[in-house]
């Protein structure tokens, strides 16, 4: 069962925090609190703040990301997650350099996303509306991602 989530983007300041703080909630809804939910960047700058368009679409959208700070990709957070989901697919590459293969997809893909195009654009340097799009599409993945791990859960109690 998977018990570790590790969401990657580029800067982790945008993309991976939003999708964190919606899979904790989608988890959450679903009952499923033995999941923990983390997210780092290819590129991040350690401990910068979620973007200002991230933050204030989280706000609307009832997500606090006061407290997230960025944290750069790295072999040990990538050996320490079951599941590694990223927004692009030069991301899962680099996750592949670390160590991550067979536990890394593009969350699209992973989340059955019917889309060809399963990469969530970056929106750092867009306005707010392009903040909502984003934020849009990826409740929509974390909700497909958290149905799936809790299928995958309720199949292992079977078993």
């Amino acid at each position: 069962m998977v018990r570790n989530v590790l969401f990657v983007c580029t800067g982790n300041i945008c993309r991976s925090p939003l999708a964190e703080a919606l899979l904790k909630r989608a988890l959450e809804e679903r009952g499923l609190n033995d999941v923990s939910v983390t997210s780092a960047g290819t590129g991040a700058w350690d401990g910068a703040p979620a973007s200002e368009g991230a933050y204030l679409v989280g706000l609307e959208c009832g997500l606090d990301l006061s407290g997230h700070r960025a944290r750069l990709l790295s072999r040990e957070l990538v050996e320490q997650a079951d599941l590694i989901l990223t927004m692009a697919r030069h991301h899962r590459a680099r996750v592949d350099e670390l160590g991550g293969e067979g536990r890394v997809h593009v969350l699209g893909e992973f989340a059955r996303r019917e889309d060809p195009d399963v990469e969530v654009s970056d929106p750092f340097g867009g306005d707010l509306g392009v903040y909502r799009d984003t934020c849009v599409e990826l409740t929509t993945l974390a909700a497909a991602v958290a149905e799936r791990l809790a299928e995958e859960a309720k199949r292992g109690d079977q078993r």
